[in-house]
């Protein structure tokens, strides 16, 4: 609990406080109209990345899924995405360049098997392998055969013409 104290302290204190001297310096040295026209770009620029960007993951899910690859790590990449636009359209200038390392592919593909393992270790989860941390292999539940449909009933457990679903009147 106090660990969630500092991080929301430092979400809503310590970055917005940095990021305010930060714009003020700018717009010191390049004046109010250009400081704003950057804060506008940025965020202009950085919705059609985000965009582009989510749906490009998006396919890549429905394809991964299409081929029974797990898609743990295109979720993660999706949510860095998303995390990544957020930023990208608060005002900012740390805020920003975070948000772009988010939605570039390069930087988001390595951060998140990187994420995601750290977010099992935190949920208590046991290593699931190397299967939902990023390198896609085919679905294999514990080396079962295929699903095929329910079993076959046993036979000889129950009379014929008897169990939960006879009705006695039809």
């Amino acid at each position: 609990m106090r660990r969630l104290w500092w991080l929301l302290l430092l979400a809503f204190t310590v970055v917005p406080a940095v990021e305010l001297y930060t714009l003020i310096f700018i717009g010191t040295h390049l004046g109010p109209t250009a400081t704003v026209l950057i804060i506008l770009l940025t965020g202009v620029v950085g919705a059609s990345l985000a965009k582009a960007e989510g749906s490009a993951v998006l396919r890549q899910i429905a394809q991964d899924l299409s081929q029974g690859l797990p898609p743990a790590s295109r979720v993660m990449e999706g949510a860095l995405v998303m995390v990544g636009a957020v930023l990208l359209v608060t005002p900012g200038v740390f805020t920003d360049a975070t948000g772009f390392l988010l939605i570039l592919p390069p930087t988001r593909r390595l951060l998140a098997p990187l994420l995601l393992r750290g977010l099992l270790r935190a949920l208590g989860v046991a290593e699931l392998g190397d299967v939902t941390l990023g390198a896609p292999e085919p679905i294999d539940p514990g080396g079962a055969r295929p699903y095929q449909g329910p079993p076959p009933p046993r036979q000889g457990t129950l009379p014929e013409g008897e169990g939960p679903f006879h009705h006695p009147t039809r």
